[in-house]
């Protein structure tokens, strides 16, 4: 894992912030966010009263920047703090707390939190397939995330855990989801659209996966009941519950509390960070960031969930 310089000026200046941007969404120059065009099509604006990164498209005659068309949109916080605290998300294994991010930019802690809330959006990719494929195995398995009953305070009510389920390639990506109940017919839609049909199924003893199973190429189950946990070195659940271990410990000791409505994001930022665990920490804050092309965010449109 290479080190990161954090003095670098793409973290301090907004100009070299936002050359880092345009090489990040703009591979092949820049390109007019709402028709498309590039090339000798696009001009860059250099008049005095311009500020810098401005250009205008000769098509449909609008100006625009790099931001246009994703989260940083209208935004009035500096390039350079989004792309420290892309570079903080992106190279902290458990996650980041708001309070955390508040302290380390200085600013205050909506903003902080409005920050991390649009980096996670970042982190969803609508596009990507489904896990597994021939002669592969895809682990599932379901887990809770909230406090203890032990510990909510006297007199008040017990708090609810959240239910969420994975669904992780041996070696491979994987794939979180909220659940609101965990039944076969909550789980069996997410099976089939998540993990390819040609794999195979590897879960626990739960009498939910059995007859999902059978769509599968093959099925295999572990009886953690009875502690088992590895047979034969092939049937085991070790991938998807090494994955649970990370997330929980982001959960209790970094987050304290995640509510429901904005669960969907956590997971997918702690998916993001597992499936690009093979790239350098740069590396992965630089796909963080160019996952925020074309995801501006309104108050009144739909929110996107991780489930596709």
């Amino acid at each position: 894992m290479s080190k990161v310089d954090l003095t670098k000026p793409i973290f301090h200046d907004d100009d070299a912030a936002r050359v880092h941007l345009e090489t990040l969404l703009w591979p092949y120059g820049p390109t007019c966010p709402r028709c498309g065009v590039t090339g000798d099509r696009v001009t860059k604006l250099q008049g005095k009263s311009t500020r810098p990164g401005v250009y205008k498209c000769k098509d449909c005659r609008k100006p625009f920047t790099v931001t246009v068309g994703t989260v940083m949109e209208r935004s009035k916080i500096p390039l350079c703090k989004w792309v420290l605290a892309a570079q903080l998300m992106a190279s902290s294994k458990k996650g980041m707390s708001a309070l955390q991010l508040q302290r380390m930019l200085g600013t205050n802690y909506e903003t902080a939190w409005f920050l991390f809330h649009r980096l996670r959006e970042c982190a969803i990719d609508p596009k990507r397939g489904p896990v597994g494929g021939g002669n592969k195995v895809v682990e599932a398995d379901e887990t809770y995330i909230g406090g203890k009953a032990k510990n909510a305070h006297k007199g008040k009510p017990v708090p609810k855990k959240a239910a969420v389920f994975s669904l992780v390639e041996r070696d491979g990506e994987v794939r979180s989801f909220h659940v609101t109940n965990v039944n076969s017919k909550t789980l069996r839609p997410i099976i089939v659209k998540n993990a390819s049909r040609e794999s195979y199924l590897m879960t626990d003893e739960s009498l939910l996966y059995p007859a999902i199973g059978r769509e599968f190429a093959g099925h295999g189950t572990v009886n953690h009941s009875a502690d088992e946990y590895v047979r034969g070195a092939f049937w085991y659940t070790n991938s998807v519950e090494s994955y649970f271990a990370i997330l929980k410990r982001g959960m209790m000791g970094a987050f304290h509390n995640v509510s429901e409505a904005h669960l969907y994001r956590y997971l997918a930022e702690f998916d993001f960070r597992y499936n690009s665990r093979d790239m350098t920490d740069g590396e992965r804050a630089d796909a963080l960031l160019a996952g925020a092309k074309g995801k501006r965010l309104m108050y009144n449109q739909p929110r996107q969930t991780a489930n596709g």
